[in-house]
């Protein structure tokens, strides 16, 4: 079953954020990861949504994200990405 990881983000720091860019599209492709969206100004329909980027990744299940998330690899690269932005990063089970 497909899992998905989406995460809301504010970046502070656009040139950080592209140090972690540059290897996440390498570290997706080794676990499978597939990204569907990126968008820099989602439409709120109800609520509030504080954040500048949403970012919604596939993967064919959660041990693949899992795997991916956990893996050395992103923890070197997601450094990056905690120092140029905050913001909170979900994963959600598909059907």
């Amino acid at each position: 079953m497909a899992c998905y990881f989406v995460a809301q983000l504010n970046v502070h720091d656009p040139d950080r954020y592209a140090r972690y860019l540059e290897g996440a599209q390498d570290l997706l492709d080794r676990h499978r990861g597939r990204l569907l969206a990126v968008d820099l100004g989602a439409t709120v329909l109800e609520g509030e949504w504080p954040y500048g980027r949403t970012v919604i990744i596939e993967f064919p299940s959660r041990d693949h994200l899992e795997a991916w998330y956990g893996s050395e690899g992103y923890r070197r690269i997601a450094e990056h990405r905690h120092a140029a932005a905050t913001g909170n990063a979900v994963a959600v089970e598909g059907r």
